[in-house]
């Protein structure tokens, strides 16, 4: 019964961090195409090789 007065913190803990994170990433533009880099693959063959 003592190890959930340590572990329901750490979780609550763990879930704000993971949240925060979240936030962060979504704000800083990390989110907003997820599209794009699923059809680059498609057209890696029209680029031209350098020389």
């Amino acid at each position: 019964m003592n190890i959930l007065f340590l572990m329901i913190p750490m979780a609550l803990m763990l879930g704000i961090v993971f949240v925060g994170i979240f936030f962060w990433a979504a704000g800083s533009g990390q989110l907003d195409d997820l599209e794009t880099p699923a059809h680059r693959i498609l057209n890696d063959n029209q680029r031209q090789p350098k020389q």
